[in-house]
C-alpha cells in the first residue's frame, strides 16, 4: 500500500522501526537530525548497515527523509544560504548512508530578492549539492508549498522552472495535499483532482512525482497558510484522499498530521478504507 507517517528518531534511528511496526506501515520520513539546528550529523557505516537491515527486517519498503527548515536556498543574506548548500549536501549524504532514497525539500523563500530570482538562486544551489554528492542515488524532491509568506513552490511552475534549470533525475516533486489546497487548488472533487494532476504531468511530469504527503487543511481554499489537519477533518474533506489512494498505489503516502493521543491509527485506518 505504500502508505506511512512520518516517524519519530528521538532516542536514536532504531526507534522509527518500533513506531513503524506498532503502526503496521511499510513506509515512512524521518529527520535524520534535529530539524531546529545548523549543526550536523554524521552517519556511520556501522549506522548504515543497521538502518538497512533493520529496514528489510520491518519490510520497510521506502524510507526518506525531510530536510531541516532551515535551508533557504534562497535566502538574500549570503551565510544563511552558503550554509543551507552545505546542510542540504550533508543531509543528502546522511540519507545514502542510511538508504533512504529521497529527502524531502521546501525550496526557499524570495524575501527581498523576488519570485524569478530565488528560483534561479535555488536552482544554482541544487546544482551545487548535486555536483558535491555526485554518484550517489539519493533523490532531492522539491515539495510544493501553501504559499505563505514569500514562500516559492506554491505554483507547480515554480518547481517546473527549478527542475528546468537544475535539470538531473536526481530532481523530483513531493506533493503535499494540504499545501496545493491551502494555495489554490481546489482538489476537493474528482474534476479538481484531475486538474491538477494534468498541470503536474503536463509541467512537471507525474513520473517525477516520488512521494505524498496526505494531509487534510485546517485553512480555507486559497488561504495560503500552511496548516494541517487530520484526514476528513478539515478543509478538503475525505473524497480526495480516495483520489489519491487509489490513483497513487505505488507512490509512497505519509501523513504529517498531529500524533496526539491514537491519532495515527486513526487517519491510516481511514486512509486503507478509502483505497477500496
Amino acid at each position: 500500500m505504500l502508505l506511512g507517517v512520518h516517524c519519530s528518531i528521538s532516542g536514536g534511528y532504531e526507534n522509527a522501526f518500533i513506531e513503524a511496526e506498532r503502526l503496521g506501515i511499510d513506509t515512512f520520513q524521518i529527520f535524520t537530525k534535529n530539524q531546529r539546528q545548523w549543526k550536523e550529523r554524521t552517519v556511520s557505516d556501522e549506522e548504515g548497515k543497521k538502518f538497512k537491515l533493520l529496514m528489510k527486517q520491518h519490510a520497510i519498503k521506502i524510507a526518506f527523509s525531510h530536510a531541516t527548515y532551515l535551508i533557504n536556498l534562497s535566502s538574500a543574506d549570503e551565510n544563511i544560504a552558503k550554509n543551507s548548500i552545505l546542510a542540504l549536501a550533508a543531509e543528502v549524504i546522511r540519507c545514502e548512508k542510511l538508504g533512504l532514497k529521497y529527502v524531502v525539500l521546501h525550496p526557499g523563500s524570495s524575501k527581498e530578492i523576488g519570485e524569478e530570482n530565488a528560483i534561479i538562486k535555488i536552482s544554482e544551489g541544487l546544482l551545487k549539492v548535486l555536483k558535491h554528492t555526485e554518484g550517489m542515488k539519493t533523490k532531492i524532491l522539491l515539495e510544493n508549498t501553501a504559499g505563505q509568506g514569500s514562500s516559492i513552490g506554491w505554483k507547480f511552475e515554480h518547481i517546473m522552472e527549478i527542475m528546468d534549470i537544475a535539470s538531473s533525475e536526481r530532481v523530483g516533486l513531493c506533493l503535499d495535499t494540504c499545501h496545493a489546497f491551502a494555495a489554490g487548488y481546489d482538489i476537493r472533487s474528482k474534476a479538481g483532482f484531475d486538474s491538477m494532476i494534468e498541470k503536474i504531468d503536463k509541467l512537471i511530469g507525474l513520473k517525477r512525482l516520488y512521494v505524498i504527503h496526505v494531509n487534510d487543511s485546517r485553512t480555507m481554499l486559497g488561504s495560503r497558510v500552511d496548516r494541517h489537519e487530520h484526514i476528513g477533518k478539515g478543509q478538503i474533506g475525505l473524497d480526495l484522499f480516495g483520489y489519491v489512494m487509489k490513483f497513487f498505489p505505488l507512490t509512497p503516502k505519509v501523513l504529517e498530521t498531529n500524533k496526539e493521543g491514537d491519532m495515527d491509527i486513526k487517519n491510516l485506518a481511514t486512509l486503507r478504507s478509502l483505497e477500496i
